[in-house]
């Protein structure tokens, strides 16, 4: 009774291990199509990446290619520029009268003194013009207030003439050599060296418009200057105009007068 048992124990462990061992080398295959989509799209966008970023070398290669590659740059340099002449004594010109003005236009003069030095000096008595009469006393002090203006305007200019004569020595060096820069054939040089290039002319060109203004402003003070005198001009000539309308009169009966007189005097 008791070995009955006892074998159909043995027969169940012997078919569990038999199934066990059965199942273990068995595989079932899993078909995911979302998985299988979406590392297809994966691969196609890592190609493409790969695709953009080896155009984008190539056209970085080719943007990196100095034009000296091709071409050579010392055909668009200006050799033998116009230099900045200083007077007097070079030329041969020898020593002269004006040679005060002359160093004042090669290096500048805010005080004015070689402009005085050389121009009619002005006699301005504060007693004789208060003993003028008024009208008298405005005319006056109006053509005195054109000549200052004219000095002041005059002065200025030929400051700012010396002033910028003098640097434009230092910027015709700067100018040589960014010159010498950029007609540079040389390969080695990187894309910040050519930015720093256009950096130095960038800010050259700023200093030749400023420079170029201020020669505008000075000959925009001239032509104010010879306006007013024009005018003044115009205004006393038609002043002049007038007051002979006014007193007609008055100037014919004297101009008859002495006529008359003319006409009958005999020589003794």
């Amino acid at each position: 009774m008791n070995a009955r048992p006892s074998m159909r124990c043995v027969l169940l462990i012997v078919v569990g291990l038999l199934m066990l061992s059965g199942t273990s080398h068995a595989q079932i295959a899993v078909h995911d199509t979302s998985v299988t989509i979406r590392n297809a799209i994966t691969a196609a966008l890592k190609e493409h990446l790969l695709q953009l970023q080896m155009a984008q070398h190539s056209q970085i290669r080719r943007m990196a290619q100095r034009l000296s590659m091709f071409t050579d740059l010392g055909k668009y340099s200006a050799p033998d520029a116009p230099r900045w002449r200083r007077h007097p004594g070079e030329d041969g010109e020898g020593e002269m009268l004006s040679s005060s003005l002359q160093s004042a236009l090669d290096f500048g003069d805010a005080e004015g003194a070689s402009y005085m030095s050389v121009v009619h000096s002005v006699m301005s008595d504060p007693v004789a013009l208060a003993a003028l009469p008024a009208d008298a006393r405005r005319v006056v002090e109006r053509q005195l207030a054109t000549i200052d203006l004219a000095d002041a305007a005059s002065v200025a200019t030929i400051h700012n003439s010396g002033r910028l004569r003098f640097a434009g020595r230092a910027e015709l060096n700067a100018i040589e050599a960014l010159d010498a820069d950029v007609t540079d054939g040389t390969l080695e040089q990187s894309a910040t060296a050519a930015l720093d290039k256009i950096s130095g002319a960038t800010l050259i060109a700023a200093r030749q418009r400023q420079a170029r203004s201020g020669l505008l402003i000075g000959l925009v003070e001239q032509l104010a200057v010879d306006t007013k005198r024009e005018r003044d001009t115009h205004a006393a000539a038609l002043n002049m105009q007038l007051s002979q309308w006014a007193n007609a009169a008055a100037l014919g009966a004297a101009f008859s007068g002495t006529g008359d007189a003319l006409r009958t005097w005999r020589q003794p």
